[in-house]
């Protein structure tokens, strides 16, 4: 969707007036990383919205969902629409006991991005992604040829990546706002509001840590890590918990950090993430067996906190994720 040059990002969002009307309101993106791609139509009419600079209509809530990444997968079971799941990629690990079913339950179409005919053989209506890079010519599709099939695209907002677009940084009310419009993208508004009304209530009781702990979040690499930065999942977690993100001036959501700076960064904590290719008890064993990082304060002490890689990225498990990570904090033995 095209901005007026010299004008403030801007976009059409929905405001429920009252249980018999609706009406379209447009206003300036928010400061505090709310998604920007937000907005509806009234209830009887169509959704429509910018999602990530690209102009996404849907006539009727979707009959037939695939879904790329367990974030949106997690997204669709959590809202109660399994019946609708005709096609789940790109898993990046087990489903929460919480959703009963596994992944063995689920129709998987491939481990990794499902090529474009593998989508259409699904007879979906909608293509649910979590990253934008999904959707390619030798991916799931390039979004546009996909709406010229009738099949529309939706991407997490909190994946986008253009300027007035991206999450800066990602918040919590940022990933509710996510939730919710994904309940009218998806077709349970209702689902969606009492969701995010569960996980506020999570959110509010987490016991947040007060000591100033130092971290790392080492999601991935050997040679270089790849670490949690200053604006996405991993900095909206251990803000909640207390923890201060040793990478925390770098402004992106993800970022390498020589081991060198990690050594002299020394972390308190280091904070985990567990992948079935990148285990959270290999990054263990590569820590103590590497002479400058067995030195590091925390791998001394054996001061690690796991989570596993779907609950890493944005989604609907983050909340449940920060109140396991400060329950595991404050299980660690004492920084002397």
């Amino acid at each position: 969707m095209p901005m007026l040059s010299g004008a403030p990002p801007c976009r059409i969002t929905l405001a429920v007036l009252t249980s018999v009307a609706a009406g379209l309101l447009v206003s300036c993106a928010p400061a505090d990383g709310t998604p920007r791609a937000t907005g509806a139509a009234s209830a009887d009419g169509p959704v429509v919205l910018d999602n990530c600079g690209f102009e996404v209509r849907l006539e009727r809530p979707p009959e037939h969902v695939v879904t790329i990444k367990s974030s949106t997968t997690e997204m669709v079971l959590a809202l109660g629409l399994r019946d609708h799941l005709v096609g789940a990629a790109f898993l990046d690990g087990p489903i929460p006991a919480g959703y009963g079913v596994t992944a063995e339950d689920l129709p998987v179409l491939s481990d990794k991005v499902p090529g474009q005919e593998a989508v259409l053989s699904t007879g979906t209506d909608l293509v649910y992604a979590g990253w934008e890079s999904n959707f390619s010519p030798d991916g799931a599709g390039e979004r546009e040829s996909l709406r010229a099939l009738g099949v529309a695209t939706y991407v997490s907002p909190a994946a986008c990546k253009e300027p007035g677009y991206q999450p800066d940084p990602l918040t919590f009310e940022a990933l509710f706002a996510e939730i919710t419009e994904a309940g009218r993208v998806l077709g349970a508004a209702d689902a969606a509001a009492e969701l995010v009304d569960e996980q506020r209530a999570e959110l509010s009781k987490l016991q947040r840590s007060s000591a100033g702990l130092t971290a790392l979040w080492y999601s991935s690499g050997e040679d270089i890590p790849y670490v949690g930065a200053g604006i996405g999942a991993p900095q909206m977690i251990m803000d909640a918990v207390g923890l201060v993100n040793v990478a925390a001036d770098v402004h992106d959501t993800w970022t390498p950090m020589g081991w060198e700076e990690v050594v002299e960064a020394d972390p308190d904590v280091i904070v985990l993430v567990d992948a079935a290719w990148n285990t959270a008890e290999s990054k263990m064993e590569s820590l103590e067996a590497n002479p400058a990082t067995a030195r590091l304060s925390a791998v001394q002490a054996k001061r690690y906190l796991k989570i596993p890689f779907p609950a890493a990225e944005a989604g609907v498990r983050n909340v449940a994720a920060a109140t396991d990570l400060a329950a595991q904090l404050a299980a660690l033995r004492p920084v002397s």
